[in-house]
């Protein structure tokens, strides 16, 4: 980055709101966020930032800087973005956001010959649930999403890119392993579900109620904030759970799960990029959906 360090660690303080959030983004320490915001206000002489007990407040000396903190860090991109078009390659920053099933299991495959084809874009990625990762889209805090479900939000444009079934895995030991049970038998069984705003639970709510049951029927003994926890769970014999066939393929090939059929339920899924409405932005944007798009690779089982 073009961008001075110390202003890029204040403004990401600024932008999020909070020292251990910007730690996160930037992959440093809190106290590190801390020293480089303390040695900024030092060269500057004005308090940029004051933490209080909602968050942090920024002052009004530190809203003029982060003015021109936002002009300087897209001058960056501007200038690393026109370097990249003399050597015929995209380049400059793209912040991508993924849902946690996407983010796991997809992106690696992705994201490793993408980056070999396009050295000069600098990559940032950040996890959530798909509600969540909707809302950094539309922020802006993010170029692109990839979630596992259809954004419920008409500011921004979805596109499929890859597909999915959502499995219910059991225990290996489990009497339905290998089975085709009727819908009716979900409510006997403990059931691991991921947490509410999660695109794989809204896709398995939408399931059940088709089938003909109500979600208060199932007994739901955990809600799990990522979809590895409930593998876990299931590998342990805590209960059954659904997941993506992304996620258990690793786990099936070495027996440590298995999986049941439901007579009359299939839920299949397209995984999807987001984007705010609008032309597709140039050069890693524009390069980094073409890939995704275009790469077959990813429907394949």
């Amino acid at each position: 980055m073009l961008e001075n360090y110390r202003v890029q660690v204040f403004r990401a303080v600024a932008e999020f709101g909070s020292f251990r959030r910007a730690a996160e983004q930037l992959h440093i320490s809190q106290p590190s966020v801390s020293q480089h915001v303390q040695l900024l206000e030092d060269e500057l002489g004005v308090r940029l930032l004051e933490r209080a007990a909602a968050g942090v407040h920024i002052t009004a000396a530190g809203e003029i800087l982060l003015t021109f903190a936002r002009r300087s860090a897209k001058l960056s991109q501007q200038v690393l973005t026109a370097l990249a078009r003399l050597e015929g390659q995209p380049g400059g920053q793209l912040r991508l956001a993924a849902s946690t099933t996407v983010a796991q299991y997809l992106l690696p495959r992705i994201l490793g010959p993408f980056l070999k084809e396009n050295p000069r874009i600098e990559l940032s990625v950040k996890s959530g649930n798909t509600e969540q990762v909707t809302s950094w889209v539309i922020e802006s805090s993010a170029d692109l999403g990839l979630i596992e479900v259809p954004a419920n939000s008409n500011a921004v444009a979805v596109e499929r890119f890859a597909e999915d079934r959502i499995l219910l895995a059991v225990p290996r030991s489990h009497p339905w392993a290998g089975m085709k049970i009727a819908a009716a038998a979900l409510t006997s069984a403990p059931m691991l579900m991921r947490e509410r705003g999660s695109g794989t639970r809204r896709v398995i709510e939408l399931a059940i109620k088709r089938a003909g049951l109500r979600l208060g029927q199932l007994h739901i003994a955990m809600e799990l904030d990522s979809t590895e926890a409930i593998v876990s769970g299931i590998e342990a014999g805590l209960g059954v759970g659904f997941v993506s066939e992304w996620a258990i393929r690793k786990a099936l090939k070495l027996g440590t799960l298995a999986t049941a059929n439901i007579a009359g339920m299939t839920i299949q899924r397209a995984f999807s990029l987001i984007r705010n409405v609008g032309p597709v932005p140039a050069g890693a944007v524009a390069a980094f959906r073409s890939y995704a798009l275009g790469n077959v690779g990813l429907r394949e089982k």
